[in-house]
């Protein structure tokens, strides 16, 4: 009698890291987010009788809007932890009472059907098994201040991936004992399986079979999957204001000491207001001006990095990402080189990119004009985005 054999694809992260402005799960590759890619492995294959999806409870939307069309049940909510989100999709599908499930990331979505059909007769055979691949690195233990203490041997070492396999019954067992004694920091069912007394077979994995993490594992998954369905676009922004009463100015989101505070509806971030005419130039979508006009008084003293998020999830909406984001002051004072690090950090963590992709710099301009008088400060920026090719 053939096994019933179900997949559970967890993607209850909220990782950002990769940019885009949400979580990795839903960016897109080559026109297609990548939970979607990952889904759609596990329902063509043949072995497979049941794919069940694991989401945070506020992705609910981004999740529907992936998967719109795909023949699936409802998701599971997931939890803190990933082990948690784990248990809660094997509750989910218990009731079906599956002879074997595979765990899947939902953030490794090149993976082959022969690695799932790998997957299903290593489980059916050991009842616990997970895909390996040998080390090639040479591998150095250290201590916390990176001194090398040993070469481990990495002929018995191996690097793991998901699809894990299991017997459901003993695996759904596993995690409700784990519950119990109020364990729930396992970062894999096979650690998990381990402590529960479960032997833990290795198959071949497979080299292509990636984690998605960082925006350049971005970059080069759309070169895999072609990077002509997207495309690249720039916007240019210019703001300027003038200096007023204060004690302080407020650029690129960090405030700083100052003789003078500059003017404007909002809190003038003179340096944010650039950044969001950047990106809603790189969209076409009009200006800052169009979007929080001056003459609305809900905006008066409002913080500018409302404005930047707005922009940024008017890139996510589009299915799009930031790739790089360059800020430019012109002024005498006060001195942007001190602060730099700082709003590049803030930058950076308000468009859900690295601080690497976030450059500010600053000049003067050699005592010339209003600027030279210390009458007010300008700001120059540009936004390089991607969006879909078919946008």
């Amino acid at each position: 009698m053939a096994l019933l054999v179900a997949a559970l694809i967890v993607a209850a992260g909220r990782g950002i890291r990769s940019g885009g402005g949400i979580p990795k799960q839903y960016r897109r590759i080559g026109g297609e987010p990548v939970v979607r890619l990952s889904i759609g492995h596990f329902l063509r294959h043949p072995q497979i009788g049941q794919v069940q999806s694991v989401i945070h409870p506020d992705d609910r939307e981004l999740f529907d809007d992936a998967t719109e069309g795909l023949d699936m049940p409802a998701p599971a909510n997931g939890g803190a932890t990933r082990q948690i989100s784990v248990r809660a999709g094997l509750e989910a599908i218990a009731a079906r009472k599956p002879d074997l499930v595979l765990v899947h990331d939902a953030a490794r979505p090149f993976l082959s059907p022969a690695l799932i059909g790998r997957a299903i007769e290593a489980a059916a055979s050991s009842g616990a098994a997970i895909p390996a691949l040998p080390v090639t690195d040479t591998v150095k233990r250290v201590d916390a201040s990176g001194l090398i203490l040993e070469t481990v041997d990495r002929l018995a070492l191996r690097s793991v991936q998901t699809p894990q396999a299991f017997r459901f019954d003993t695996l759904i067992e596993a995690h409700r004992r784990a519950a119990a004694a109020g364990r729930d920091d396992f970062t894999d069912d096979a650690s998990l399986a381990e402590w529960a007394g479960l032997t833990v077979t290795t198959f071949e994995g497979e080299a292509g079979n990636v984690k998605l993490t960082t925006a350049d594992d971005f970059l080069r998954a759309e070169a895999l999957r072609g990077g002509a369905a997207m495309e690249t676009r720039t916007g240019f922004g210019f703001d300027v204001h003038s200096f007023g009463e204060g004690d302080h100015v407020t650029l690129g989101g960090v405030r700083i000491a100052h003789t003078n505070g500059l003017s404007g509806h909002s809190d003038a971030d003179v340096g944010m207001h650039a950044l969001v005419d950047a990106i809603l130039g790189a969209l076409a979508e009009g200006d800052i001006g169009d979007h929080f006009p001056p003459s609305d008084p809900q905006w008066r003293g409002a913080t500018s990095d409302r404005f930047l998020k707005f922009a940024v999830d008017r890139v996510a909406q589009r299915k799009g990402r930031i790739v790089h984001l360059d800020l430019t002051f012109v002024c005498e004072a006060p001195k942007i080189g001190p602060h730099r690090d700082a709003m590049r950090a803030r930058i950076a963590e308000i468009a859900g990119i690295t601080a690497s992709r976030v450059g500010v710099k600053a000049t003067t301009n050699e005592q010339m004009g209003f600027i030279g008088k210390r009458e007010g400060m300008v700001a120059y920026a540009n936004a390089t985005i991607a969006l879909p090719g078919s946008d």
